[in-house]
């Protein structure tokens, strides 16, 4: 039996097109209980209400899903996924995604190890290690169909960390919170040097407490150029703008 906030959870998905099954939400109540206990030991979110989280990470995670058609999507990145927003919440929705999740924090790999063994997850891959060293590898870079970030950084360092695992003709999601005038004017030339181009903006709010939300849909037009991303750190601290 569902109680109150699962049942507010699943009607607020349903009118947007998205059914969960019992197991799924299953495996959502499992990452709650999981997300908590470690978050007793790390710092991971400060989120720990359950209607909050399930209204500020998980739905608010799968909101991407309005705004994108995963049936078209086979390969996922999420880059400095944290504590797995929004990656994980969009395998459990949508399980026939192959997702991949880089965090530069081990501890945070370790607890969402802990995740993917709980709910029983195939098909993913977790990443120690830094966007600027692994959006050079082969198999990597250039390689999945949706790239996404929520809320990791401003938007022209964002297009240097995310960008360059885009494959040509995929698409770069960045889900972020106010008003994003300024961030995307200033992303203009990063855009051009990493051979993105600006698709889409798309401003909501969250529903019940009306929080501002953006989500920018990139596509990627041609193979990232040789020279990026450039080495680990230079992209926050010389960002291409």
């Amino acid at each position: 039996m569902m109680d109150s906030i699962q049942q507010q959870f699943t009607d607020m998905l349903e009118a947007k097109g998205i059914t969960l099954d019992e197991r799924q939400l299953q495996q959502f109540e499992a990452y709650y209980e999981e997300l908590i206990t470690w978050n007793e030991k790390m710092n991971l979110t400060g989120i720990t209400e359950r209607d909050q989280v399930y209204t500020k990470h998980f739905y608010d995670s799968l909101t991407l899903a309005f705004y994108t058609d995963m049936g078209k999507v086979s390969s996922l990145a999420d880059i400095g996924s944290g504590a797995g927003f929004p990656g994980i919440p969009l395998k459990i929705a949508f399980p026939h995604l192959k997702l991949r999740i880089i965090d530069s924090l081990n501890k945070r790999i370790k607890f969402l190890q802990s995740v993917v063994d709980r709910l029983g997850l195939e098909g993913v891959e977790l990443i120690h290690g830094r966007a600027e060293e692994w959006g050079r590898k082969e198999g990597y870079r250039d390689a999945h169909d949706l790239v996404t970030a929520r809320a990791v950084a401003r938007l022209a360092v964002l297009n240097e960390f995310c960008l360059p695992f885009v494959k040509p003709g995929g698409t770069f999601a960045a889900m972020k919170g106010s008003d994003l005038t300024e961030e995307i004017k200033e992303s203009r030339r990063s855009l051009g040097l990493l051979k993105g181009k600006l698709d889409q903006v798309h401003h909501f709010q969250l529903p019940v407490e009306q929080s501002d939300r953006h989500i920018v849909l990139i596509e990627k037009e041609a193979a990232t150029p040789a020279k990026y991303p450039r080495k680990a750190g230079t992209p926050l601290k010389e960002p291409l703008i």
